[in-house]
């Protein structure tokens, strides 16, 4: 997938373009629908499907103080727009100076810059501009105007509640994986850096990849049997979310420790995907590193039957 910052760098690709336009913070399955609409669109028309999406998240400009942890990092949710087959996705910078764009001039710039703009598609209730004043109402008269289609996809919904990127977010905080999977129609993951640690894993016996997390939620602490995107195959492990108490007395935040199960090789600098499969215990002091060496063990034979 080719990442462009602006609608004109479109032009090289194709001379009609359908774009999804959205935040897509998780990516979950209302976004899916949205970037569907746009590839069906693009294929009917024998035209580009391209995403759109903002860069950071607009409320870390708009109110910084009530932003919310993010499910997926820019790379993060590009890689997984990548997956549903986007062949470009324009990236927009969202800083002050954007932020203070009319919606009717954010649409004019939509229109001159996008080549051929046949389509867009949005999710419901999708607003925009300066104040968030842009509707899909209005947009609905500008593509009259303009003569290109506009799509509003319906809310999905499970279980009769809307899935959003706060439902998403409050059920990896809680705990349930089974609902966040549900809603993002693919298990909950995290994207990390392996960066070097203290080698205290090596130590016991399970040698683990400290992961630099670009994620911001997180699930309860505690340890889990995952699958971590590997050279290309999804290889079986064990991943420890918290505090080490048993090896740190203090520590500013949770520490994300991934061991691979069979596996041996060098990690340092590498981006591992993890996506969690389920809750094996809760994080727990142990009395000495014998102790604790023999719980992982135990953990590594739960996590083999879970995975199994």
């Amino acid at each position: 997938m080719q990442v462009v910052h602006d609608f004109s760098e479109l032009r090289p690709f194709a001379s009609k373009t359908c774009l999804a336009i959205g935040v897509f913070d998780g990516v979950h399955r209302g976004h899916q629908a949205v970037i569907g609409a746009a590839i069906a669109d693009a294929q009917t028309c024998g035209g580009l499907a391209a995403a759109v999406t903002f860069d950071p998240h607009p409320a870390r400009v708009l109110a910084p103080e009530r932003a919310p942890l993010l499910l997926t990092s820019t790379a993060h949710k590009l890689a997984m727009v990548r997956s549903l087959g986007v062949p470009v996705c324009v990236v927009i910078k969202f800083d002050r100076a954007f932020a203070g764009t009319t919606a009717e001039d954010f649409l004019q710039r939509v229109a001159e810059g996008a080549p051929g703009l046949q389509a867009i598609c949005v999710g419901s209730g999708f607003r925009f501009g300066k104040g968030r004043a842009g509707t899909v109402a209005l947009m609905r008269e500008f593509s009259k105007k303009r003569g290109f289609r506009l799509h509003e996809l319906s809310s999905v919904t499970l279980g009769g509640a809307v899935i959003s990127s706060t439902a998403v977010r409050q059920a990896v905080a809680s705990g349930d994986l089974a609902k966040a999977e549900a809603m993002l129609g693919r298990p909950f993951s995290i994207l990390g850096t392996v960066v070097r640690g203290d080698g205290r894993g090596r130590t016991l016996g399970y040698p683990t990849a400290n992961l630099n997390r670009h994620n911001e939620v997180l699930p309860p602490n505690g340890v889990y049997a995952v699958r971590a995107a590997l050279g290309g195959a999804l290889r079986p492990g064990l991943l420890n979310i918290g505090l080490r108490p048993t090896v740190h007395k203090a520590q500013a935040g949770p520490l994300a420790e991934l061991h691979v199960l069979d596996f041996s090789g060098e990690l340092y600098g590498s981006d591992i995907e993890v996506f969690f499969v389920a809750r094996l215990r809760a994080e727990r002091k142990f009395s000495s590193l014998e102790e604790l060496r023999a719980q992982i063990v135990r953990d590594e034979e739960a996590a083999r039957r879970v995975l199994a």
